[in-house]
């Protein structure tokens, strides 16, 4: 890659791991995603970033296109390109936006698969008898399952929980998001009583001098990683009869559709859930309905 190319792509990387505060799942996805756009403007003859123009873009997007991307991977880079260009010519590496009038396919976004209301107690009250004997793995089990369900929470936030982070007394968490941005988030007794009993016995058998603030902890007794905690979710779910197979974001889905079932306002569930758009919340209302239709079509004489 020429070096031109390659310093700008070291600096995008830089502002979007620095400055916007972007996840490590975004900055690796645009990082490659801008790479990969970069190496087509080499092809192209193009050395430098005022030369990436609106036809290099378009035409990095249709060789993908035509080699079958999904809508979905198509629309994301088309999204990478876009931020990539904006922060050029901000920057001044550009004298323009090329990127502003780029086009890019909506992504489908399939309906999320959730729990029904008995599959989720099911799961609980599973988690809730294991941990019954007092052993620390099936406190902390317990506890993190309550924790999602009633929060809604990501689970890369679940892991990033310090023991401070919980008011019992209140029933709240503090909870840092996407961009470092912090919201109190509320739970219901059954969590804050799982959360107690992991604290009260279960922490402190696993609790090494390392493991610092952290309000979940692995067998080793450093804070509990994403995987681990993705590997509980999908045990607890294989293990109850009917229930889909879910990862932990299945939880926050299931957790917003319960929400709304119950009556919550759309508001509340997008600061709940730390969504920046309304529009990412809405989701939730379709698949309420489609569960209101299916519902009707089973029960209803004249479906």
């Amino acid at each position: 890659m020429p070096p031109a190319l390659a310093s700008a792509r070291e600096a995008f990387v830089a502002h979007l791991r620095h400055e916007r505060g972007a996840s490590g799942h975004t900055v690796r996805a645009y990082s490659a995603d801008i790479a990969a756009l970069l190496e087509h403007a080499r092809r192209m003859g193009r050395t430098s970033v005022p030369e990436l123009d609106l036809p290099v873009l378009r035409s990095w997007l249709a060789r993908q296109r035509a080699s079958g991307c999904a809508r979905s991977t198509l629309a994301r880079r088309a999204a990478a390109a876009r931020t990539f260009t904006a922060w050029a010519a901000r920057a001044g590496l550009a004298e323009a936006d090329a990127g502003a009038l780029l086009a890019s396919p909506k992504a489908r976004r399939p309906l999320p698969t959730v729990l029904r209301r008995d599959e989720a107690a099911a799961v609980l009250d599973s988690a809730a008898a294991l941990a019954a004997d007092g052993e620390p793995l099936p406190l902390r089990n317990a506890a993190l399952l309550e924790v999602l369900y009633a929060s809604g929470i990501r689970v890369a936030e679940l892991c990033g929980l310090d023991t401070d982070d919980v008011d019992e007394s209140r029933r709240l968490l503090r909870v840092v998001g996407k961009g470092d941005k912090e919201r109190r988030v509320p739970v219901g007794l059954p969590a804050v009583r799982a959360v107690r009993a992991w604290l009260q016995e279960g922490r402190p058998a696993l609790r090494t001098p390392f493991s610092g603030p952290a309000l979940f902890l692995g067998a080793r007794g450093g804070r509990l990683d994403v995987r681990t905690a993705r590997r509980v979710v999908h045990e607890r779910l294989a293990a109850t009869p009917g229930a889909p197979d879910l990862a932990p974001h299945g939880l926050r889905h299931t957790a917003a559709t319960h929400l709304l079932e119950g009556g919550a306002d759309l508001r509340s569930v997008q600061e709940l859930l730390g969504h920046a758009s309304l529009g990412t919340t809405q989701v939730y209302t379709h698949v309420s309905v489609e569960r209101l239709k299916a519902t009707y079509e089973r029960a209803h004489p004249r479906a």
